[in-house]
């Protein structure tokens, strides 16, 4: 924790700061690296530098961050302000110039210190939804200049007002086998308290883990947020602790193993162990911090206790007792040599298939079915947490011409697809000595498929030959069926103009402003590729007045 006290910071927002999403909560593929800030459900609100600085970076990205901020401070800190609309009037004038001598809309620039100067309070752009943003908020992070490491922002003691504890949706118990495979049963809760909940007696033997469904709230927001710390004890020694001061942008990597896979998977519900059972560590979570291992004996009494703490202190406990019970104590199993281990590396080949599986690539053994019929390859989805991804390599049928491989590619099924959408998704593909390849892949279905429709492109708020010399901007719309957008340009009387593009709404826009062309005429030439090279040209001619 650095050194905030005393400080006075400035808010990012003018507005009360709500919240939608806190440090270190949950996510899909990683642990929320700041603090997600409600603009009113809508875009356009001042975003304002929290302590004077050096702009370090500009990031302009159709997904991710979006248009993004990178304020590096005299405290050793760096402050990023993410999804932005745009930016204030010099940085957006410093980052378009850039833009136009690269020709590229899409852009990191990284500053010298103090090219760029920053005041606390000043007005560094406006609030968005740009980037990988699902609705108009502000991203807003705090990192460790030296490191990159998220730290938590509401170290900086912003005004959020907050006397909600957090709350436990249900708590489970989980067998830990001498596999390390696990069972879970449901404890049923009782509320004794406004603090606490309590539940009956439990007769237990062996060895167990805890398991929580838990969320918390803000005063002025109805969001399900997650907590900051959670600590679990048996008879008063700690077994388990973590908390979200600062994480490592790593630890996402691992989020997996911090969770009941097989349940998020089926019933799309997270529950988060209190246990580790998988052998990893956490930036939070060192590896030899405590197990959270619960063992139970015949004959003894324990009790076990759980709190779990927001930001503001506002606390939430479980406590109940357990007797322990008779247990059958497992004996060492013999290798298994239908499981793969994770600390193997694996090579299958399946009709054209060929399937590289690193070690590593799950936490724990596993048996993985594989086969594949003409050209789908079925790899069974074991419910278990994939650590990483592995490489799918399919050998190029012959006698194709050079569209046909052009437009050849690799898709998976989508079991989530809803009735009118395409029931494959398109798996990046590469092509190289006559294979598809594609290095991030996971447990599901792949099938060799082709893309042979070219992107779609048509103007949205003029026709050919239309005067616009009183129109502010030009718009576009492009779309693809199915590989998706892979890249775009369009110039103007042959000189390149930036056009903004946002894959939300499918749109491309100029500004007429960015360039004073001496001429009426206003030959507009736009490109658009898809990520198998499938590509489409617009041309048109409209006029304005110089």
């Amino acid at each position: 924790m650095w050194n905030t006290r005393g400080q006075e910071t400035t808010p990012p927002l003018d507005i009360p700061l709500k919240l939608s999403g806190t440090f270190g909560e949950f996510r899909a593929t990683h642990f929320h690296a700041g603090l997600d800030i409600k603009t009113q459900g809508k875009e356009g609100f001042e975003v304002r530098a929290i302590k004077a600085g050096s702009l370090k970076r500009i990031n302009v990205s159709i997904s991710g961050y979006g248009k993004c901020l990178y304020i590096q401070h005299a405290d050793g800190t760096t402050s990023v302000y993410a999804h932005l609309q745009k930016f204030a009037p010099k940085i957006e004038a410093y980052i378009k110039q850039y833009q136009y001598e690269k020709e590229q809309f899409t852009i990191q620039r990284y500053l010298k210190l103090n090219e760029l100067t920053l005041e606390e309070g000043e007005v560094i752009g406006v609030s968005g939804n740009t980037g990988g943003s699902e609705g108009p908020h502000l991203h807003f992070e705090i990192r460790d200049t030296k490191s990159s490491n998220p730290l938590n922002p509401l170290q900086l003691n912003f005004d959020i007002e907050d006397s909600i504890r957090p709350v436990i949706q249900g708590m489970y118990m989980y067998s830990i086998f001498r596999d390390k495979a696990s069972q879970k049963t449901p404890i049923t809760l009782n509320k004794e308290n406004d603090s606490t909940y309590v539940a009956d007696l439990q007769h237990l033997g062996g060895t167990f883990g805890l398991g929580v469904r838990l969320f918390d709230r803000q005063d002025l927001s109805y969001n399900r947020n997650g907590i900051y710390n959670a600590t679990l004890k048996i008879n008063g020694t700690t077994r388990f602790s973590y908390t979200f001061d600062r994480i490592d942008f790593k630890d996402g990597k691992k989020i997996d193993a911090l969770i009941d896979y097989a349940t998020y998977k089926e019933e799309r519900i997270r529950i988060q162990k209190l246990f580790r059972n998988l052998g990893v560590g956490y930036s939070f979570l060192p590896k030899d911090a405590p197990n959270g291992y619960l063992v139970f004996e015949e004959g003894h009494s324990y009790q076990v206790e759980l709190m779990v703490e927001d930001y503001a202190h506002n606390k939430t406990y479980v406590s109940f007792y357990v007797e322990g019970a008779p247990y059958e104590r497992p004996s060492p199993l013999p290798p298994n040599s239908d499981s793969l281990s994770p600390y193997k590396d694996y090579l299958f080949t399946h009709g054209p298939y060929e399937v590289y599986l690193p070690k590593e690539t799950f936490y724990a053994p596993v048996k993985l079915n594989l086969s594949a019929v003409n050209d789908t390859l079925f790899i069974e989805d074991t419910k278990q947490a994939q650590r990483k991804g592995f490489t799918l390599e399919v050998k190029i049928p012959e006698g194709l011409d050079s569209l046909q491989l052009q437009q050849l590619c690799l898709a998976k099924t989508n079991p989530r697809a809803k009735k009118d959408d395409n029931p494959l998704q398109y798996v990046w593909t590469s092509k190289k000595d006559s294979l598809l390849k594609t290095t991030a892949a996971y447990t599901g279905t792949y099938l060799i498929t082709k893309d042979s429709l070219p992107p779609s492109i048509e103007p949205l708020n003029f026709v050919d030959e239309q005067w616009m010399s009183n129109y502010t901007h030009l718009k576009m719309g492009i779309d693809d069926d199915f590989s998706g957008i892979q890249s775009y340009r369009a110039t103007i009387n042959g000189q390149w103009i930036r056009m903004e593009y946002e894959p939300k709404d499918k749109t491309l826009i100029y500004d007429f402003d960015d360039i004073d062309f001496k001429k009426a005429k206003l030959d507009l030439r736009i490109e658009v590729k898809d990520n198998v090279g499938n590509t489409s040209v617009y041309e048109t001619s409209i006029f304005r007045k110089p």
